[in-house]
C-alpha cells in the first residue's frame, strides 16, 4: 500500500493442557510456552508496533504467591524488550536455582511467567495517546481468583456512549470512555454476577474457602459473554483470562475481526493470523480452525476446551481488507486470493493500454501488492497464450514476425523503490511534502519517452496524497506516453469502524471525487438534502446509509476520472488512467471474505451505518473529528 494505514491489532494465546513438568521432561525446558509466545508474537508483529503486552497466570499458586504477570511496552522494540525481560527472568532463576530451574514447583514459586495460561497483544493505535495505559492485556484486579480478569482484543465498538451509560445504570463509575475500558468492565461486571450466583447457591453447603474451589469448577463464561456482550456493536476477536485459568477468546456474530485456533493433547493456540501458528507449532494448514462468529472457545482450568455460542451469529462479513492488504500474505489461501484479485483486472488493463503490450512496461508499489502484480502478470500470459493459439489455429495474420509474435512476453520492470530509511521529520506542511516526494525512488532510463505506457499495481488507494506528492511526481519525469495506476482493492468510500483507522470521509480520494463531480454538474444540492436525511437518520436511530444516494449519482468509471483528475501533478504531461477493482471480482476472489463496507457502505451492524451518517455531517459541519 503507498499510503500506510493503522489497523487491526493482533491476539495470541497459549495455553498449556499439562503440567510444567511435562514441557521441562519432553522439551528440557521451562520456557517452551515464553518461546512459542515470542515466536507468535514476532510473525504477527505486521499486526501493530505501537504497543505490546504480555499476561500469563499461573494455575493453583499457593496462596500469598503472585500468580499474574504481566509486562507492557511501547519501546522501539515493544516485543524484543518484553521479552528480553521475560528471559532475565529466568535467567536469574537458573542462576540462583541450579537445578531447581527444572523443577516445576520452585519454579512456579519463584519465576514469573511461567504459568499455564498466556495472552499476548499487539497494538495499533487508531485513536488515543500511545501510552503505556492505552497498551492491552487490560488488568481487573480483585481478591478472589475467580473475580480476576485479564482482557485484550483486536476490536473497535461504535456504540461506546452507550455502553459507557449501561456501565453507569448498573451502578459503576467507569473511569474513562473508551471501548477497550468499557467493555472489559461489561465483562467483569457479569464475572463478579456469575460468582456471586454461585456464592449463593452453595453458602449454606460449604465454608467460604471451599465456596471458592466450587465458584472455580462451576463458572460458566458462556453464559458471562452471553450476558456482557449482547449490547456490543462493532467487529471484535477478545480474548480474556480468568484469574482461577479459565480462558477465552470471543469473535463478533459478524466474524469481522479474525480469530484462529489449533489444539492438540499439549496446547491450545489462538492467533489472528493463521500463519503465526503454522510457524510456531509447524502444524498443518488444515488442523488450524477458525473460531466460528458469535461463538467463543472457552478453555477450563482443568484443560478442556470447545466453542460455545454466546451471541446469536449474523451473516458473515468477514473483513476482505485482511485479505487485500493486513494478513501476512503466506497464508496459502490468502496468497491464491491476492493472485486472483491481480488476475481479475486483466481486462480493464488490456483496455486501458489499447491492447498495446509492446509499449507498455509493468510494475507494482513494493511490497504488499507484489502478490496481485504477479496475478496480474499470470493474467497477462494467460492473454498472450489464448491469442496465439488462435493465431495459430485459425492462422490469422501477425504485425510482426510469427516468431517475435511466439516468443512475445509482457516487460516488467522495478520502476518503484521504497526508501525505508528515510523518514519524515519535520513537521510544517511545505516541508513534509518536499519529504514525502522522496520517500519512492524510481529506475531510471527503462522507460522509452513518449512511446511505453507504464502500469503500476497498487493494492488500494486511500487518500491518494502519496500518489500526487510522491509517486505520480517521480514518474512524470520518465516521460511515458500514459501511466495507469490499477488498484486491487476498490474505491475506498466509506470510514472503517471496526478497527482500520479510516475514520474521516473527507480523506478519501473517491470521496473527493465525488463531491467534485457534484460540484461540476450544479447539483450541490444533494449534499444539503443527504445532510439532512443523515441528521435525522442519526437523531432517530435509522440504520440507512444515506451517503451512498450521493455515489449513486455517479458510475464506477466516472469517479475514477475524477480521482485521476484530482491526483495528476500539475508537472505531468503524460496521460493518466486510474483503475479499480470492481466490487464484484472482489467477492468473486475473496468468497469467504465478504466485508465490504468500505467500498460498498453496506456495514454490518447499525452502528457502522450511523458512522457513515456521522462521518458525512462532521464533513458538512467542518468538523475534522472521528466519527465514533
Amino acid at each position: 500500500m503507498s499510503e500506510q494505514i493503522k489497523h487491526e491489532c493482533g491476539i495470541a494465546m497459549v495455553r498449556l493442557r499439562k503440567p510444567l513438568a511435562y514441557y521441562i521432561e519432553k522439551y528440557g525446558t521451562p520456557a517452551y510456552a515464553a518461546n512459542k509466545m515470542y515466536i507468535l508474537m514476532e510473525k504477527q508483529r505486521n499486526r501493530g508496533q505501537d504497543g505490546v503486552g504480555i499476561a500469563n497466570i499461573k494455575i493453583d499458586q499457593k496462596p500469598g504467591l503472585r500468580y499474574i504477570s504481566r509486562y507492557r511496552s511501547i519501546d522501539q522494540e515493544p516485543i524484543k524488550r518484553i521479552f528480553e525481560k521475560i528471559a532475565k527472568k529466568y535467567k536469574r532463576a537458573r542462576n540462583e536455582g541450579g537445578e531447581r530451574f527444572y523443577d516445576e514447583q520452585w519454579m512456579k514459586e519463584n519465576c514469573a511467567f511461567t504459568g499455564e495460561v498466556w495472552l499476548g497483544h499487539l497494538r495499533y493505535g487508531t485513536h488515543g495517546k500511545n501510552s503505556i495505559e492505552n497498551c492491552h492485556p487490560f488488568l481487573r484486579q480483585n481478591n478472589w481468583r475467580s473475580r480476576n480478569l485479564v482482557v485484550a482484543g483486536n476490536f473497535n465498538m461504535t456504540n461506546v456512549d452507550e455502553l459507557f451509560d449501561i456501565l453507569v445504570r448498573l451502578g459503576q463509575h467507569p473511569k474513562e470512555k473508551v471501548d477497550t475500558v468499557t467493555v472489559m468492565e461489561k465483562i467483569g461486571h457479569f464475572l463478579d454476577e456469575e460468582n456471586n450466583e454461585i456464592f449463593r447457591k452453595y453458602k449454606d453447603e460449604y465454608s467460604n474457602q471451599e465456596i471458592t474451589e466450587v465458584i472455580e469448577s462451576e463458572i460458566d463464561l458462556q453464559r458471562v459473554l452471553s450476558r456482557a456482550c449482547k449490547d456490543f456493536d462493532g467487529g471484535y476477536a477478545m480474548a480474556g483470562m480468568v484469574g482461577h485459568g479459565d480462558a477465552f477468546v470471543a469473535r463478533d456474530p459478524n466474524g469481522i475481526r479474525p480469530a484462529y485456533f489449533y489444539k492438540d493433547d499439549e496446547v491450545i493456540v489462538v492467533a489472528s493470523e493463521k500463519p503465526a501458528i503454522k510457524t510456531a507449532f509447524n502444524v498443518d494448514y488444515e488442523q488450524i480452525e477458525e473460531i466460528k462468529p458469535g461463538h467463543a472457545l472457552i478453555m477450563k482450568k482443568n484443560g478442556e476446551a470447545d466453542q460455545f455460542k454466546f451471541i446469536e451469529p449474523g451473516t458473515k462479513t468477514s473483513c476482505s481488507f485482511e485479505r487485500i492488504y493486513f494478513s501476512r500474505g503466506t497464508d496459502p489461501d490468502i496468497y491464491q486470493e491476492r493472485k486472483q484479485l491481480g488476475r481479475l483486472l486483466v481486462p480493464q488493463v488490456l483496455k486501458a493500454i489499447n491492447f498495446d503490450l509492446k509499449n507498455t512496461v509493468f510494475s507494482y508499489i513494493p511490497n504488499t501488492a507484489e502478490t496481485a502484480f504477479l496475478g496480474l502478470m499470470s493474467g497477462m500470459e494467460d492473454y498472450l497464450s489464448a491469442l496465439r493459439k488462435e493465431v495459430v489455429l485459425e492462422k490469422k495474420p501477425v504485425m510482426d514476425s510469427l516468431e517475435d509474435f511466439l516468443t512475445f512476453r509482457p516487460r516488467v520492470e522495478k520502476i518503484i523503490l521504497k526508501d525505508a530509511k528515510l523518514r519524515t521529520f519535520i513537521t510544517d506542511d511545505n516541508s513534509r511534502d518536499e519529504m514525502v516526494a522522496h520517500v519512492y525512488d524510481t529506475t531510471y532510463e527503462v522507460i522509452r519517452k513518449g512511446v511505453d505506457t507504464l502500469v503500476i499495481m497498487d493494492d488500494s488507494i486511500v487518500r491518494g496524497t502519496t500518489l500526487e506528492k510522491s509517486i505520480l511526481t517521480m514518474l512524470a519525469r520518465l516521460e511515458p506516453k500514459k501511466v495507469v495506476i490499477v488498484s486491487s482493492a476498490p474505491q475506498i468510500r466509506f470510514p472503517d469502524c471496526y478497527g482500520i483507522d479510516m475514520s474521516k470521509m473527507s480523506e478519501f480520494v473517491a470521496f473527493r471525487a465525488m463531491v467534485g463531480l457534484i460540484k461540476d454538474h450544479n447539483k450541490e444540492h444533494l449534499l444539503g438534502e443527504v445532510y439532512e436525511r443523515a441528521k435525522w437518520a442519526l437523531e432517530k436511530g435509522e440504520a440507512i446509509n444515506h451517503v451512498n444516494t450521493l455515489y449513486n449519482e455517479f458510475s464506477v468509471e466516472e469517479i475514477s476520472a475524477k480521482i485521476a483528475e484530482i491526483v495528476k501533478p500539475e508537472e505531468m504531461t503524460a496521460d493518466l488512467e486510474v483503475l479499480y477493482q470492481t466490487v464484484e471480482n472482489l467477492h468473486e476472489a475473496c468468497p469467504n471474505h465478504l466485508g465490504d463496507w468500505y467500498f460498498t457502505g453496506n456495514f454490518p451492524t447499525r452502528g457502522g451505518m450511523r458512522v457513515a451518517n456521522r462521518s458525512f455531517v462532521n464533513y458538512m459541519e467542518g468538523k475534522m473529528v472521528r466519527a465514533y
